[in-house]
């Protein structure tokens, strides 16, 4: 039996949402390309950079940014030739400032942990398959603290899962940066701890009906959490992407998204 990566899974997924959702045709269009690339990547870079013991605390070294730095023209190609304009420029200017700069950039990318920039978000979505390949290799920390941090790279989760436990659901949390996913409480404010569910309020729409907007009236953060007991067929990246429209409607309700994803939505 061949066995699907989870690229593949998500590339098929992004193909069957674009078709259902046609105002989302673009933005994953263009993550079915990103995602092609960041397969080939992870595959090469599992090969040539041999690391069983690296970890994501650390900076990047000179070997792997010189390693890494090499596709990056390759990627920024990629990116000219399928992303949305914006994204397109933004790529056509980093390819003017050379390979010294994209070293600088990378290495950058590496260790913020809240990017805000265009340019930083794109430098980590070239850099999550090294981050996903690295946590794979690694042994998570303690995640003790009453808010949601990644166990592996300390990064804030950027969407929940929820998954059939019992006569309910249980909710995980999934890194923005390695797609670590480490189980968390659900009525609890993953942005600040907040445990009054009076202040958790839970919002979804007819079109995304097994995705929740779960806010917090506290620290005015939200995230989506993709319920998987009501859609078994997602893949939640790709539905967390496609879901746009209730990113727009919680900004327009004075909420601000916990954690961008990696293309900055």
């Amino acid at each position: 039996m061949i066995q699907i990566s989870p690229w593949q899974r998500r590339i098929q997924r992004a193909e069957e949402v674009s078709r259902q959702y046609p105002y989302a045709a673009e933005i994953l269009g263009f993550y079915i390309h990103l995602a092609r690339f960041q397969e080939d990547l992870h595959r090469r870079l599992s090969t040539i950079l041999q690391l069983p013991t690296a970890s994501l605390d650390s900076e990047l070294s000179p070997a792997e940014l010189s390693e890494l730095s090499s596709s990056f023209d390759s990627f920024l190609a990629m990116v000219k030739k399928h992303a949305p304009v914006p994204l397109v420029e933004l790529a056509g200017e980093l390819g003017a400032r050379g390979r010294s700069f994209w070293i600088e950039l990378l290495a950058h990318g590496w260790v913020e942990r809240s990017p805000s920039a265009a340019h930083a978000f794109l430098a980590q979505a070239f850099l999550q398959p090294y981050a996903e390949l690295l946590r794979s290799r690694a042994t998570p920390g303690a995640t003790q603290q009453p808010y949601a941090l990644c166990p592996f790279c300390h990064r804030k989760p950027c969407y929940g899962i929820l998954r059939q436990m019992g006569d309910g659901a249980a909710r995980s949390m999934v890194c923005a940066f390695c797609l670590a996913e480490w189980e968390f409480r659900r009525l609890v404010c993953p942005g600040c701890g907040e445990e009054d569910d009076k202040r958790l309020p839970v919002f979804t729409a007819t079109d995304f009906d097994y995705i929740r907007v779960e806010g917090c009236n506290t620290c005015r953060t939200y995230t989506k959490s993709i319920d998987l007991t009501k859609n078994g067929h997602a893949e939640p990246l790709v539905d967390e992407l496609a879901s746009a429209p209730l990113d727009l409607w919680a900004q327009e309700n004075g909420y601000s998204k916990l954690q961008n994803n990696l293309l900055g939505m």
